[in-house]
């Protein structure tokens, strides 16, 4: 075992090699490369950009209320048409600098991104991990995974399982067919589109089956994706599914 002298020492030489780093590449802001305090972070102006969701809003589909009119209270849009998943909740509002931020993510190849998201997703989330038992990814199509090169739910769901210690099972679900873009198209068709899209791996089902999941992804838009892939884990035993993202579309009828 080292001594303590040689873990003093290791510690200083890490100290200057941060240090010399800092230096050469000073800590910028993730959104808009401004100089800020901290690697990782944003600055002011981007922090400020960002529609953060708070309480009060609807405890099914996590979209936030103009009035606080007490807790538990679920939304019109909720109750008229009912999600397949418990309970969802996001971090901020789909614009602005969240959407810059998830683009480049997503598109940019910036996977150095998820630490800060997926971090921001834990702390939004906190009384999803408390419950769940298991977290799964949304996953992509093995096609479009091959393109992308990498699945952004995934690096987010590895960084939100490790700040919420709760188990990852990053494979448990596939998505066997390839489907279109959601973007324009009707509720039905979206529907039929998802139709069979996601699949629980036969290996996975013991992982599955009696657990609340928690299903991360990096934008929840229409509920379409979530509900189908929700309705294959519940189908394959899991005891609820929940649904957590960085970012929610939100509309004057959610």
């Amino acid at each position: 075992m080292p001594s303590r002298a040689v873990r003093q020492a290791a510690m200083m030489l890490r100290l200057g090699w941060n240090g010399a780093v800092g230096i050469v590449y000073p800590p910028s802001c993730i959104a808009c490369q401004a100089a800020t305090g901290e690697a990782q972070a944003l600055c002011p102006a981007c922090w400020s950009g960002i529609g953060f969701i708070e309480r009060p809003y609807c405890e099914r589909l996590g979209t936030p209320f103009a009035v606080d009119l007490g807790e538990g209270l679920v939304s019109p849009a909720a109750i008229a048409d009912p999600p397949v998943f418990a309970r969802a909740r996001a971090v901020c509002r789909f614009d602005g600098t969240a959407r810059e931020l998830v683009h480049r993510l997503k598109y940019g190849d910036r996977t150095d991104l998820a630490s800060t998201l997926g971090r921001m997703m834990a702390q939004a989330g906190r009384d999803l991990t408390c419950d769940a038992g298991l977290i799964v990814p949304v996953p992509l199509h093995r096609t479009r995974l091959w393109s992308r090169r990498f699945n952004q739910a995934a690096v987010l769901a590895q960084v939100v399982a490790r700040q919420a210690r709760v188990p990852l099972a990053p494979m448990a679900l596939s998505r066997v067919k390839r489907t279109h873009q959601q973007v324009g198209l009707t509720r039905a068709q979206r529907a039929d589109n998802l139709q069979g899209a996601f699949k629980v791996h036969p290996e996975a089902r013991a992982q599955v089956e009696g657990r609340r999941i928690l299903l991360v992804d990096d934008v929840l838009t229409t509920g379409s994706t979530a509900n189908a892939a929700a309705r294959a884990l519940l189908r394959a035993g899991a005891s609820a599914v929940d649904i957590l993202t960085f970012a929610r579309v939100v509309t004057d009828g959610s």
